[in-house]
Formats: structure tokens, C-alpha cells, sequence
């Protein structure tokens, strides 16, 4: 928790005279006893307000830009549904120093358009996940045009500010089955972001082969080159509709518990060419 030395000083004048009241006839000595009490409460902090201390602060970040169909859109937020009522989350809940997260879950598409579907809410066990991923599953869906990664990011991020919680780590959880088309570039967001601490994961959407131009083939290497980063950043593709509820129960354990995700999934940057991650801006 973080706190500030506050001194009132009304409040330092209401300490009973009696302490400072010095009899003519006690000399020096008295009159120094008298000053050190008062300074010692002038010198007491006062607790700013209360932040909850939380294990992680997750940010999750969904695309729903035009892209992706009702189909993709439908299971997306299933998955995340089941995902927050897992046993295997609440688990990962219980397991941190503090047992509580924070989640707030934002959907994107272009640079002016994230919505934020359900604000910051503590999970301390699964009655409160529960609770969450109802407020999810009762949101409309909706779609937007565009994919702006970047702008989703700096959105994302700016959340943390003021939000009432001292979390040990801070982490955006973004996905998106296109690369960035608008907003600025991409990794100027990321390095931003990264620069304030904050960890970014992705998800990876490779479900659509149609070939259109905002796909790319090889999508978890733009994620892995351009999106994410931080200490013990991830990604984890999603690559048809009946691996989605897995990946994002596994993701979000990962990112809740803190833990190194093991082996790469994916090619490593240097064994094959990096990724133009200014290829659509």
C-alpha cells in the first residue's frame, strides 16, 4: 500500500494543552519535552486513501473489429465466460500472496473506438469471478470497423491510472486476428506502454484462412515482433473456434498466477526474418 505524510494542523493544535503547557518555574528542559511531543505529532503520516492490493491488475483487450464474423465474436466472449467460472482459474486466484485479482474487460476496433464492457472488479475467489464473467456474458455483442492495436493499447494501459489498486504487476491481455490498419504505429504504443511498466500478452486470432488483406498468415509472428513484451510476456494462438475456450483458460492462468510459460510456441525471431511491423499503418 502506498502512503504520504499529511499533517492538518488544526488537527495539531486540537492535542490537548495540557502536553505543551509549560509552568513558569520548569525551565528549559520542560519547555524542550513540550516542543519534541509536538513534533512528533506534527511528523505522524496519515494514510492517503486505501489502495486494494491485488496480485495483477489484468486488462482484457478484445477485438471486435468487422473481421471478425458473429460466429468468432460469439465464442470469443463464451470463452472468456468459461474461462473466469474455470476451476482451474479460481485456483490460480487462490494461490497468489494476496488471493485477489482486478479485471476489466474492454473490447476494440479502430483508434477512436474501445468500449469498456465491464469496469475493474476484485476476484477473491469464484463467486466474484462468476459475478464478473455474468456482467460479460449479459453485454450485447457489437461490431466495429478497423484494428488499431495501437490505440487499443494506449487505452488499455491508461486504465491502470487511478483505479483504487496496488497490484504487484500490471497486465494488458490483448487479442486480434488482424494486424494494426490505423492509429499510429504499433510498436511506439508497445515501447510506450512497456516503459511504464506494464506487461503486454497476446492472442493471436488464426481462425480466418480467407487470405483477405488484413490477414496475415503467419499472424503469432507479427503478435510475437510488433505486440507484445515485458518481463515473461507471451502469446498464445488461437488457430480454430474449438481451441478458443482452452487457450484463454490457459492464458489467463498463466497470467494470474505469474508463471514461466515453458517452452516457445512459436519460431523464434531468429530463425526466421522479423516481421515489418509497419506494414499497415
Amino acid at each position: 500500500m502506498r502512503g504520504v505524510f499529511r499533517v492538518n494542523p488544526m488537527e495539531v493544535w486540537a492535542v490537548p494543552v495540557a502536553l505543551f503547557a509549560v509552568p513558569p518555574h520548569a525551565g528549559l528542559a520542560a519547555l524542550v519535552r513540550s516542543l519534541v511531543v509536538l513534533a512528533a505529532v506534527a511528523a505522524c503520516p496519515v494514510p492517503a486513501s486505501a489502495e486494494v492490493e491485488v496480485d495483477v491488475e489484468l486488462v482484457l483487450a478484445v477485438d471486435i473489429s468487422q473481421s471478425m464474423d458473429e460466429e468468432e465474436q460469439r465464442v470469443q466472449r463464451q470463452g472468456y465466460v468459461a474461462a473466469l467460472k474455470s476451476k482451474e482459474v479460481s485456483e490460480a486466484i487462490a494461490e497468489g500472496i494476496n488471493g485477489k485479482v482486478a479485471v476489466a474487460y474492454v473490447e476494440w476496433g479502430g483508434a477512436a473506438e474501445q468500449f469498456v464492457v465491464a469496469d475493474w472488479q476484485v476476484l477473491d475467489g469464484p463467486q466474484a469471478a462468476a459475478s464478473f464473467a455474468e456482467r460479460l456474458a449479459k453485454a450485447p455483442l457489437r461490431t466495429v470497423q478497423r484494428t488499431s492495436i495501437s490505440a487499443a493499447l494506449v487505452f488499455a494501459a491508461d486504465l491502470f491510472d487511478g483505479n483504487g489498486l496496488d497490484g504487484y504487476r500490471r497486465v494488458i491481455d490483448i487479442s486480434g486476428d488482424g494486424p494494426n490498419n490505423q492509429g499510429g504505429p504499433v510498436t511506439e504504443s508497445r515501447d510506450a506502454i512497456l516503459a511504464r511498466g506494464v506487461v503486454v500478452n497476446g492472442l493471436p486470432l488464426m481462425m480466418n484462412a480467407s487470405g483477405s488483406w488484413y490477414h496475415l498468415p503467419n499472424l503469432d509472428h507479427y503478435y510475437e515482433d510488433c505486440v507484445i513484451g515485458g518481463p515473461g510476456s507471451f502469446l498464445i494462438p488461437v488457430r480454430g473456434l474449438d481451441g478458443f475456450a482452452d487457450a484463454i483458460r490457459r492464458k489467463l492462468v498463466l497470467e494470474i498466477a505469474g508463471r514461466d510459460t515453458g517452452p516457445a510456441r512459436v519460431v523464434p525471431v531468429a530463425a526466421r526474418p522479423p516481421v515489418a511491423c509497419n506494414m499497415y499503418d
